[in-house]
């Protein structure tokens, strides 16, 4: 019996949001010892060691890449983008950086705009409207207390998006695998200098952690590159916001995380948002 690849697709992405929030709950763990640059150029290091084994196995064939300058800047962006989102798992509650991470919708129509001239129907940009009205109930600016942290998130997720509209540039040449692969080693070396400059020794258990760490952000793209290869974008979009629910829920189990009615009403009106986005771009 042949599975259906939508409902194949759609578990990928919810393992996926399972294994991204589960390394929101470990940079929290270990943001109060190890800064967030290190937590990066860590991550990016560790995960060449899993990709280790397909490195040895197929690396030879697969890995060369007539595109290397887009991994690059993928690579640059996205480095950027991880510590934005990295500083927001370490400081806000994790209902509200997972939240912000998924305002990347709303940023991709005018990034493909800006880059690659795709045109933004009325749809979505009635959607976009709708996304940043709840990101404006969740900074809550006329209050005079916005947060650095959440500024970055946001800052984090346009760069996100950003690096989606790369890999949008080069999915018909490149494999998950060679994306992945080289995000971890140019992400490695792009994240070694702060990492220096602010570098502090991982002790003892922090190690299994930071493996931890990599090991499942290293899997969430893995899970999310082969998902996108089973059913378009339009289509599994909505089960990223899976994520919310799930930060929420481990934020309120382990922190003892509330959230006030005007986050949760702006939560609301960005996940209405970022549907109306999904669906008004299609299946691409």
């Amino acid at each position: 019996m042949t599975a259906n690849p939508l409902l194949q697709g759609a578990l990928l992405i919810i393992l996926s949001e399972c294994a991204l929030v589960g390394s929101g709950i470990i940079i929290r763990q270990l943001s109060d010892t190890l800064p967030t640059e290190v937590l990066v150029f860590l991550r990016n290091s560790l995960g060449l060691l899993w990709l280790l084994p397909w490195i040895l196995r197929r690396g030879r064939r697969e890995l060369p890449t007539q595109r290397i300058h887009l991994h690059l800047l993928r690579a640059l962006v996205g480095v950027t983008a991880m510590s934005c989102l990295y500083y927001s798992w370490a400081h806000l509650s994790l209902a509200q950086a997972a939240l912000l991470k998924q305002t990347s919708p709303f940023f991709v129509p005018l990034i493909a705009f800006i880059w690659l001239r795709e045109r933004i129907n009325r749809a979505v940009q009635g959607a976009i409207l709708v996304g940043f009205l709840g990101v404006m109930l969740i900074l809550q600016p006329a209050s005079g207390a916005l947060e650095t942290a959440a500024l970055l998130a946001l800052m984090g997720a346009a760069l996100g998006a950003t690096a989606k509209v790369c890999i949008r540039a080069m999915r018909s040449t490149e494999s998950p695998q060679q994306i992945v692969f080289y995000f971890a080693l140019f992400g490695a070396l792009l994240a070694a200098i702060p990492a220096w400059q602010n570098w502090v020794m991982p002790q003892g258990g922090e190690w299994v952690w930071l493996f931890g760490l990599a090991a499942a952000s290293t899997l969430a793209q893995l899970l999310l590159s082969r998902a996108y290869g089973l059913a378009g974008a339009g289509t599994l979009g909505p089960f990223t916001y899976a994520s919310i629910p799930f930060a929420a829920i481990a934020g309120w189990l382990l922190w003892d995380e509330t959230l006030g009615l005007l986050t949760l009403a702006g939560m609301g009106l960005v996940c209405v948002g970022g549907l109306l986005a999904l669906r008004g771009r299609g299946t691409r």
